[in-house]
């Protein structure tokens, strides 16, 4: 609501990313979680944009229904724009428009010259992902601008909100040929302040002698970096996920954000009741039965199994973490029962394990361990992946004498992996306990999913959902749901040795103890739901239509 009463909120709101009905990383979590409650408050008045691959995958739902004379208007027009109206196979099932980009590179040129003119962000130093990205976010505001024009929306509130670098382009097109819709832009990580911390750069004691185009030009970062900062400071609103990137983007992009919006979960994800345990169960026999084909012995039912998982940033995400800290609890002799460590990040895999698979399938006794009993999936350039030469270092052997046995499952767990063939959150919730101790982790969907499911988790400081929960509860061991580790620059040891005492202190509670601390991590998880954090949107729409309400006032007096 505005001062005098009058509500200001988007009569149509638009929302474009790489990954609408794209699950490639962690803002598909973030977007499908946040698409039912902004159905509900939105109808088929909020519309994602996406990537059209060229295929139907099981995320998207076509419905040729959907704005069918905007449909035919487009396609009889014999434009660049292809496009196709369907739902999201998820929770709400919201309005798609998948966009095809392709047809667009024949225009590159052109596009990235125009952007270049507006605005001063040179292309010339794009590679990798850079052309798609771009070539994709023009393309996805060609269609807010078609939408907008054909059903005129002039009289309208409308919204277009672009996430991250690789929709920035997008955001400066619909600035240049249509400022009359108000831009909302969310970096959930800045370009330059990854690529300190994935360089083993100093980040944060550091952060004041860091200037964001400099190191952008050191890093060879330049064209991501220089879209980046201009949608930021072209952007009606400006936001990012906690308070934590936004000290980041106030620094390297030369702008604070307009506002801090949070990554909410939605519960409705979770199992509850006779289903929760039924699903816990099922978790657990599958991770043992898994364990025992390849470590060729028996594990003990009532082993305490502990996970991290993630994108592959060995360093950013505190993988090496995890494995020094694992290292550290075999040696003390002090673990009170068998224990699994699982490494769930996917990385460059040839196959699954035809052995281990075989195994499975016919059911036979493993009497030996496997060779390399630590891998689910075999890896291209073995022995150069990080976490094989790292567990090979520190002499891990996954003997049956070993309390602790660690293993790689280097795949994404999608269900469809050939080895556990269940997602994810299928076997989340079996787990005793799950460690995210990141370097760089601007909010952390991983412990948050964790806690979600009743799975108590360490994280650290860093991490912007670690900082939020310190305001909330203690956070000093895992009592609370999540133990949040002090992490800086330079105290790598000191985080491994708080991890590994927080797991030996959880490994030695009774099951009483355990069923109090899995409440815990539920009423915790209840304070991150979207029905809570989508405020914080609401108020980025609101700064975005009075932005662009001036803007376009003001523009109206010139041009009179």
């Amino acid at each position: 609501m505005s001062k005098s009463g009058e509500t200001t909120s988007p009569d149509f709101l638009f929302e474009s990313s790489w990954e609408v009905c794209n699950k490639i990383g962690g803002i598909y979590t973030v977007l499908s979680s946040k698409a039912r409650t902004l159905h509900r408050q939105y109808g088929d008045r909020v519309i994602f944009i996406g990537p059209d691959s060229g295929h139907s995958g099981p995320d998207f739902i076509a419905d040729p229904s959907l704005f069918p004379e905007w449909t035919a208007h487009v396609k009889a027009q014999e434009t660049l724009l292809r496009l196709r109206t369907g739902r999201w196979n998820i929770s709400g099932r919201p309005p798609v428009i998948l966009v095809d980009f392709k047809p667009f590179f024949s225009r590159r040129n052109e596009l990235f010259f125009e952007i270049w003119e507006a605005f001063g962000v040179d292309s010339s130093a794009g590679y990798g992902d850079y052309d798609e990205s771009c070539l994709f976010a023009c393309a996805a505001a060609m269609a807010v601008q078609s939408f907008y024009r054909f059903h005129r929306l002039e009289d309208r509130r409308v919204v277009a909100h672009f996430d991250e670098w690789t929709l920035g382009m997008g955001l400066l097109y619909l600035r240049k040929h249509l400022p009359a819709v108000a831009t909302v832009f969310t970096t959930h990580a800045t370009t330059v302040g990854r690529s300190i911390a994935g360089n083993g750069k100093p980040l944060y004691g550091y952060m004041e002698g860091y200037y964001g185009d400099q190191m952008a030009r050191e890093l060879h970062v330049e064209a991501k970096h220089a879209l980046e900062k201009q949608a930021a400071h072209r952007a009606d609103c400006f936001t990012t996920v906690s308070d934590i990137t936004a000290v980041e983007c106030a620094r390297l992009l030369d702008r604070a954000p307009d506002t801090v919006t949070p990554n909410g979960f939605d519960p409705d994800v979770v199992p509850s009741g006779d289903a929760y345990d039924a699903r816990r169960g099922r978790a657990r026999q599958t991770l043992l039965r898994v364990a025992e084909k390849l470590l060729g012995a028996p594990v003990d039912p009532e082993a305490f199994l502990i996970a991290t998982g993630g994108r592959y940033e060995y360093r950013n995400k505190g993988i090496d973490v995890f494995i020094e800290a694992m290292n550290r609890l075999r040696l003390s002799g002090e673990l009170p029962r068998d224990t699994l460590a699982f490494i769930l990040v996917p990385a460059w895999v040839y196959a699954p394990r035809a052995d281990l698979k075989a195994a499975l399938e016919q059911d036979y006794p493993q009497t030996v361990p496997m060779q390399t009993p630590f891998l689910t999936h075999w890896l291209r350039r073995m022995t150069d992946d990080p976490v094989m030469k790292f567990i090979f270092h520190a002499g891990f052997s996954n003997r049956p004498s070993d309390r602790l046995k660690i293993i790689f499952v280097p795949c994404y767990m999608d269900g469809n992996d050939g080895i556990f063939n269940l997602p994810y959150y299928d076997l989340l919730v079996g787990m005793d306990a799950t460690v995210f101790p990141s370097y760089y982790e601007p909010w952390g969907y991983t412990p948050q999913e964790s806690i979600a499911f009743g799975v108590p988790t360490v994280t650290t400081g860093l991490a912007g959902f670690g900082a939020w929960a310190k305001g909330v509860v203690a956070g000093e061991t895992m009592d609370d749901g999540v133990a949040v580790v002090r992490r800086t620059d330079d105290n790598y040891f000191e985080v491994a040795e708080a991890v590994a005492g927080a797991l030996l202190a959880l490994s030695r509670k009774g099951d009483a103890e355990r069923k109090v601390i899995r409440k815990a991590c539920f009423d915790l998880a209840s304070k991150t739901e979207w029905k809570h954090f989508i405020t914080r949107y609401d108020t980025a729409y609101e700064q975005a239509l009075a932005k662009a309400a001036e803007r376009n006032k003001n523009n109206s007096v010139v041009s009179s």
